[in-house]
């Protein structure tokens, strides 16, 4: 045995009496990909740093878990790792020693920690968003991956064309590539509309310091000074810490752009909803519940990555209170354009 192995069957021990008294009292037999009964369907979800109620990422992917098993039957078990991620090995552990299968990974940062227990559990089915798996050698987990860039072009496209400063921003939460892309897609749609336009960009935490995710007092600090150097809108890819970009807009009378869910509808504050334009949809939502109805129906390819991409409606544009409506048109252009290939989006800065 590895140490990698006794080291997740150590885990396996400490930490499955913690999930039993959460489990169902019938449980199923992990197995492959067979299929599942409606009775049998027992999804597990490891949500990325914040856990549910982030009113983005995380959210978005309960939100297709949840209408996966209300369409099929069934039930989730939720894990939410603690604050550093230390357990997050323990945790996809726990959920597929309790029988839950499908298991999903919320998040690049379950990256190491799923190939680890997919070994240990070879009769489990796994997802991952965020991270590829086509090199990992693992055949029983399959990547959820997102054209981040081509959403955030229609952002950017957006906001060049919505902005009366000609000067915009973007906020994101870490400093790593996957983010680099919300930033990449951004200034280059904002240049396709207005090559002068000046684009301030500024991360929350760097490379490696995850607590830029869930530090919207620091979001709110950033996107003043964004606002007050005149800025009139700023774009968030900050998970939990956008909460405060949406705060500076509403103190200085700007506005702001959301991502992963449609956050106006996500909000609770009316005044915070009345300042966000639009968001970037990343459909994590669609990607789970996808998924999760391939695993039932016995569908599911592992080993393999799935991107969704704007021709596949896996990222887009929120239209939620109107306030882009009038620019419709010339957004459906150039997401066309991407669709054909006219138009290639970068995905470094």
């Amino acid at each position: 045995m590895t140490k990698a192995s006794a080291r997740g069957v150590a885990l396996l021990l400490a930490g499955s009496l913690a999930l039993a008294a959460c489990a169902s009292d019938e449980e199923p037999e992990a197995g492959g990909n067979t299929g599942a009964t409606a009775e049998d369907l027992q999804v597990g979800l490891a949500y990325d740093v914040g856990g549910r109620g982030d009113q983005s990422f995380n959210d978005s992917a309960y939100a297709g878990a949840e209408a996966a098993v209300e369409a099929l039957g069934g039930d989730v078990q939720e894990f939410s790792p603690n604050e550093d991620g230390s357990d997050r090995v323990e945790g996809l552990a726990n959920l597929a020693q309790e029988g839950f299968d499908p298991v999903i990974a919320v998040g690049f940062a379950y990256g190491e920690s799923i190939a680890e227990v997919a070994e240990e559990f070879p009769d489990t089915t796994f997802a991952i968003v965020d991270s590829s798996v086509a090199e990992l050698g693992v055949e029983n987990v399959t990547g959820l991956l997102f054209a981040e860039e081509q959403g955030s072009f229609l952002a950017g496209a957006a906001a060049a064309l919505k902005s009366e400063t000609d000067h915009i921003g973007f906020i994101g939460g870490v400093e790593m590539p996957l983010i680099q892309k919300f930033e990449a897609g951004y200034v280059a749609g904002a240049k396709a509309v207005n090559p002068d336009i000046q684009v301030d960009v500024e991360y929350i935490s760097p490379a490696g310091d995850f607590s830029g995710f869930g530090d919207p007092a620091r979001g709110q600090i950033l996107a003043r000074s964004m606002y007050d150097a005149g800025a009139d809108i700023v774009y968030h890819a900050a998970g939990g810490s956008g909460t405060g970009v949406f705060q500076a807009a509403a103190e200085t009378g700007n506005r702001a752009i959301g991502v992963d869910s449609d956050q106006y509808q996500t909000v609770d504050d009316p005044e915070l909803q009345a300042v966000i334009m639009t968001s970037m949809l990343k459909r994590v939502d669609n990607a789970v519940e996808a998924f999760i109805t391939d695993y039932s129906e016995g569908n599911v390819q592992g080993g393999v990555d799935i991107t969704n991409d704007l021709a596949s409606d896996g990222v887009g544009l929120a239209t939620s209170g109107g306030q882009i409506d009038d620019i419709q048109g010339q957004i459906e252009e150039y997401r066309q354009q991407i669709i054909d290939g006219e138009i290639e989006v970068p995905s470094t800065p």
